[in-house]
């Protein structure tokens, strides 16, 4: 496990779960049918993964 953290990046681990939680609460609010506040929040995941993907890049 500790190899994979140093591989990875512990800030890239940490926005990968962030990401994740986003998507799962997404979910949630969507099956108790707010579907628009789902929306908008589960569009939060790809942008947080394309802003992660930008930082990467420009290293």
């Amino acid at each position: 496990m500790k190899r994979f953290v140093e591989k990875i990046g512990f800030m890239n681990i940490v926005m990968l779960l962030l990401v994740l939680s986003i998507i799962v609460t997404a979910e949630y609010i969507f099956v108790q049918g707010e579907k628009l506040d789902a929306l908008f929040l589960g569009l939060w995941a790809p942008t947080i993964l394309g802003f992660m993907n930008y930082l990467k890049w420009r290293e």
